[in-house]
């Protein structure tokens, strides 16, 4: 079974910097175009960061210049680099991968990590 087991979450200051961490296991993940999703309560579920099995990235409007998205293809994991967090971050934070093979797609979550961003 696959799973994608999302980590490094927790209550930070604003101003304040946390690792988001993906692991993926019985995929290969370099295959897999991986996305950072965010949901606050009462919202809708948003795309905060992607990169693609090639490596190019893409952010949403409000992280970027202080979020990074990162893959380590040996680790089969991917991170998400989070600086001068903002109150507004706070949310669940879920990784995604997915990739289409013909008519196929293959597409999975992880549970959710909490991030805080709280004086």
């Amino acid at each position: 079974q696959v799973q994608l087991v999302e980590s490094g979450g927790g209550l930070v200051q604003p101003g304040g910097s946390l690792r988001l961490s993906c692991a993926a296991s019985r995929i290969i993940f370099s295959f897999y175009g991986v996305g950072w999703y965010r949901q606050a309560p009462g919202k809708q579920r948003e795309v905060v960061a992607h990169i693609t099995s090639g490596g190019s990235t893409n952010y949403a409007d409000s992280v970027k210049g202080r979020f990074t998205i990162s893959r380590d293809n040996a680790k089969n994991t991917v991170y998400l680099q989070m600086n001068s967090l903002k109150p507004n971050d706070t949310a669940i934070y879920y990784c995604n991968a997915a990739r289409s093979i013909g008519n196929i797609k293959y597409d999975y979550w992880g549970q959710g990590t909490q991030v805080t961003v709280s004086s």
